[in-house]
């Protein structure tokens, strides 16, 4: 079909993030038993999203253009990246809202508060979750190179 092109890598790591964005809703249809389609555009959670599509698009990359090309260090490079913001700085950004949404709560104990003024705390992943993110891309990188395109 698009046999080698870039076709091919934007698709797969589209795919795979939006893959990662169904397996986190169906895991919170599961588990809550109610559905919730907030859960298709937010951030963190199992797996991670960012994850599968910036691995995807780097492992698809090496199988087009070499494990060993330039072309694959850069977008290994960006998921690597990518990973580390993800499991570290969001992740302790979200730590922060949750603490600062505790504080305000205990300020404010008895009075109402507007719950949409709450900060956003699942900002970032564990490493479990993006290492799961990862596996997913990998996966999908190869289902597509070898089997789709």
């Amino acid at each position: 079909m698009f046999l080698n092109t870039s076709i091919e890598i934007l698709f797969t790591a589209f795919e795979a993030a939006i893959i990662a964005q169904i397996l986190k809703f169906i895991g919170y249809l599961i588990t809550h038993q109610t559905i919730n389609f907030k859960i298709l555009t937010t951030t963190g959670g199992m797996p991670s999203s960012h994850s599968a599509g910036t691995v995807a698009l780097a492992t698809v990359v090496g199988y087009i253009c070499g494990f060993e090309s330039v072309e694959f260090a850069i977008a290994a490079g960006f998921a690597i990246i990518v990973m580390y913001d993800a499991a570290g700085l969001r992740r302790a950004a979200g730590k922060t809202a949750a603490q600062l949404n505790k504080l305000m709560e205990e300020i404010n104990e008895g009075k109402s508060i507007d719950p949409s003024a709450k900060l956003k705390e699942l900002l970032g992943h564990t490493p479990f979750e993006v290492f799961v993110g990862a596996l997913l891309g990998i996966l999908i990188a190869y289902l597509n190179h070898f089997i789709l395109f």
